[in-house]
């Protein structure tokens, strides 16, 4: 598959995903849905290394990193989104998740010493602007925080700044490793580490309830998202400058505004549309 194809269906798995996400959390809890997605996800990933042929256990020396990867990109990460869902609306999720460049620019910068220029400093301002916009709704005041959406909100945008970390800490082990190699393990010790809050819940009694739309979207979430979306993308960084690919992110809002809309039936308000074009144009900013 060409490169930019693999990335422009992996920005359309994962702008869907808040949709799927959304769909699910309504039938079973997060972390029934969270390890399934990981297990999915993890075992795919190691059927695809072993296919080629290539080794995927590491030596003891990246288990620390890996550890710390898998609890903060995997578990913690999609346990916080899978339940904002459950309060928040996908368009919003969708809008807000376009902040995770703009984190990442603050801790590289703040990690090499970089200092911002001013249309950096202007695109944080425009992407903040646009964030409290859509977190909001344009309703000002301490009564907002109060209502479920906006803590949904919240989570989605602690989500942004724990994968913004995720990238920063995890950095040398998928140069070391490779990121295929590096994301499998990850993905496997977070499915592991999921086991535990999974067996504690007694969530394997979840999947009972899911309908035929809820297990579609349990097997896109796992197969297509957290698989061949990582495998894709990771593919075309590969072969394509890494500048050019992360310009493709700027369109995964937009695609769950339109998968919201036509499969969920969300309605979106002209402060939501405001504030995410906002939050677009002040990434688009900081990433220029």
């Amino acid at each position: 598959m060409p490169p930019r194809l693999g990335v422009l269906l992996a920005i359309v798995f994962w702008g869907i995903s808040f949709v799927a996400t959304r769909a699910v959390v309504e039938q079973i809890s997060p972390v029934a849905l969270i390890f399934a997605r990981a297990a999915l996800g993890s075992l795919l990933l190691i059927a695809i290394l072993t296919a080629r042929g290539r080794a995927w256990w590491p030596s003891r020396k990246f288990w620390p990193p890996l550890l710390l990867m898998g609890f903060i990109g995997v578990a913690l990460h999609g346990l916080l989104q899978a339940y904002a869902l459950q309060l928040t609306s996908a368009v919003n999720s969708g809008w807000l998740i376009g902040l995770t460049p703009v984190w990442s620019a603050i801790l590289a910068a703040l990690h090499l010493r970089e200092r911002f220029p001013p249309r950096k400093l202007l695109g944080l301002a425009l992407g903040f602007l646009g964030a409290v916009l859509v977190v909001t709704r344009g309703q000002f005041g301490a009564s907002v925080l109060a209502l479920p959406a906006t803590r949904g909100d919240l989570m989605i945008l602690a989500s942004t700044v724990n994968w913004a970390v995720y990238s920063v800490i995890g950095h040398p082990t998928l140069k070391a490793l490779g990121s295929l190699v590096a994301t499998t393990c990850a993905l496997l010790v977070g499915w592991f580490l999921l086991a535990l809050p999974f067996l504690y819940s007694r969530s394997w009694g979840d999947y009972a309830r899911l309908d035929a739309v809820g297990w579609g979207s349990v097997l896109f979430l796992g197969i297509c998202c957290s698989g061949l979306g990582y495998l894709w993308w990771y593919g075309a960084l590969e072969k394509i400058e890494a500048s050019r690919v992360a310009a493709l992110l700027y369109l995964e809002p937009l695609v769950t505004l339109g998968a919201a809309m036509a499969l969920l039936g969300e309605s979106v308000g002209v402060t939501t549309i405001v504030g995410g074009l906002l939050l677009i144009g002040g990434v688009a900013l900081v990433e220029r």
